[in-house]
């Protein structure tokens, strides 16, 4: 049992971070809000609080690994809590470096709480070669960029498993590339997978307001994150036992292949956040990575600047996962049939732009835009409209096609059973470790959309799945090797990896037999 001494009184609790003895008020807070808010502790990171699920909050309890969020303080009143920047400075080093040479961490958002659990994994004794292990602990989180294999490869650096990192490379152009694959400013650093990329509420003030929505179209303010929900009265969302939808029927046709999409989540970890001082600019909520498009229309930063000039003070607006889930925008779903020529009809859910994307890929495809009551969407994410064409064509074909992007890069793939390939010309490489890194990411987004991911929606439009582990995405233990070859050039460097995520999409509903409906393996997501 605890010290209740040392535990602190019955208003306040006590307990140890990261070697130092601190005392905070037992007012309700979660583990995790006291570390961020109130101690400084910016290294974990909050990607779906109360959820429990994204692992983005990884600390160790007296050496255990916990999730903060769901951690009431006084639960470790007497304990050890060991975030990341509370391990050995050797180790945390090692790791960061391993990450950064294998390409395992891009925004640098979740990689805290997974290196934070592989120490603990390693500490336990785990043996170095029991890769199996490893996919179960990453289990307990959720990354979106990287398609987990390089990470399993930054355990075989740190271990010894692996040989170390080949030579020395060049960070600003490797810099330059991840801006290119995420379509926003990217930094490639070591410390950027101990989550020092500059996440916008990493960044906010001590003591500034907090805003969070209310429910009703406004604001509600406090002067912590657990007033302002209190007084947006949150629920924490759920998911339903309810398959995914497909809004959209297929129009009538003498079809060779056709082919039906559900509302897809984005699922970027950093949950839209901003804050400003008054008369100030408020912080970007794409600080570090660009969200493959979900945050372009992000209401946080105008409502941080709008709500700080209001009351006087420095304002932080974070929204929770299930607010980027009901308000975010989605993947536009398709109903569609192709003849072996390429024509054919696709019917898509109305869409600004989404028509002219789908006729640049294939001119064949006539476009009906049909309005139906669901969550916004926008052909700003990933190959919205194209990719679905692009696969539409290889249906047609009965194989694999190139692909070539509105970019111009060209991607092929071949997808059999657990085996992915992937050959991309893409102009200058600029860093081959970005570009691998990158390609087996969209590959895991691709095989992931294909086979797994979709959400439930009403007869309203209301979005019913609103934890993480409602979306469906691709486990660890779930992700194949992807063998990526990338062709040398030295034209212009331009995206490659969303025509990866297309031409995998497209490779994986191949090898299935062209499925009518995806995702194709529901059970995969329940």
């Amino acid at each position: 049992m605890p010290d209740q001494r040392r535990a602190g009184s019955s208003d306040t609790v006590q307990f140890e971070v990261d070697g130092r003895q601190v005392e905070v008020p037992a007012d309700g807070a979660s583990l995790l809000e006291v570390l961020r808010d109130r101690l400084g502790q910016r290294s974990p990171k909050d990607g779906c609080s109360p959820q429990g699920q994204c692992g983005c909050c990884t600390v160790l309890v007296d050496g255990a690994p916990r999730v903060a969020c769901v951690t009431p303080v006084r639960r470790v009143a007497g304990r050890r809590v060991t975030t990341l920047d509370g391990l050995d400075d050797v180790e945390r080093s090692t790791w960061a470096e391993a990450f950064c040479a294998t390409g395992a961490s891009q925004c640098g958002f979740c990689t805290p709480g997974i290196i934070v659990r592989l120490s603990g994994l390693r500490q336990k004794g785990t043996p170095v070669d029991d890769h199996a292990a490893v996919e179960r602990a990453l289990g307990a989180h959720l990354c979106r960029c990287t398609g987990w294999r390089t990470i399993v490869e930054a355990w075989d650096v740190v271990t010894g498993e692996a040989g170390p990192p080949a030579a020395q490379r060049d960070l600003q152009a490797a810099t330059r590339r991840a801006g290119i694959e995420g379509h926003a400013a990217q930094r490639v650093g070591a410390d950027v997978a101990l989550g020092r990329g500059g996440f916008a509420d990493d960044t906010a003030p001590a003591g500034a307001l907090v805003a969070v929505p209310d429910g009703a179209g406004g604001w509600a303010v406090g002067e912590t994150l657990t007033e302002a929900r209190a007084r947006a009265g949150k629920v924490q969302g759920r998911r339903t036992t309810a398959a995914p939808t497909h809004p959209l029927e297929v129009p009538p046709g003498d079809w060779h292949v056709t082919l039906r999409t559900a509302w897809v989540e984005p699922a970027y970890l950093e949950t839209d956040a901003s804050w400003c001082a008054p008369g100030g600019e408020p912080a970007s909520p794409l600080a570090n990575g660009g969200a493959f498009g979900g945050k372009l229309a992000s209401v946080a930063a105008g409502a941080a600047r709008e709500l700080a000039d209001r009351h006087g003070r420095p304002v932080r607006v974070l929204l929770s996962r299930e607010d980027t889930v009901r308000s975010g925008p989605k993947r536009p779903p398709v109903a569609a049939g192709v003849r072996a020529d390429g024509t054919g009809t696709m019917r898509v859910v109305r869409t600004p732009g989404v028509a002219a994307a789908i006729a640049a890929a294939a001119p064949g495809l006539r476009v009906e835009e049909v309005a139906v009551p669901g969550p916004p969407t926008s052909v700003a994410l990933r190959a919205a409209g194209w990719a679905e064409a692009s696969v539409l064509l290889a249906g047609a074909a009965g194989r694999p096609l190139p692909v070539r992007s509105p970019a111009g890069a060209v991607a092929e793939a071949e997808v059999s059973g657990d085996q992915v390939r992937v050959r991309v010309a893409c102009g200058e490489p600029l860093d081959h470790v970005v570009l691998r890194s990158y390609f087996i990411g969209a590959a895991h987004m691709a095989l992931s959309w294909v086979r797994s991911e979709g959400l439930a929606v009403d007869a309203e439009g209301t979005v019913e799945d609103l934890t993480v582990r409602s979306f469906g995405i691709l486990r660890a233990a779930d992700m194949p090797k992807v063998d990526v070859e990338v062709d040398a050039a030295t034209g212009p460097p331009v995206n490659g990896s969303d025509a990866v995520f297309a031409a995998v999409a497209a490779a994986a509903w191949i090898d299935q037999g062209c499925p009518q409906d995806w995702p194709t393996s529901r059970g995969a997501r329940r």
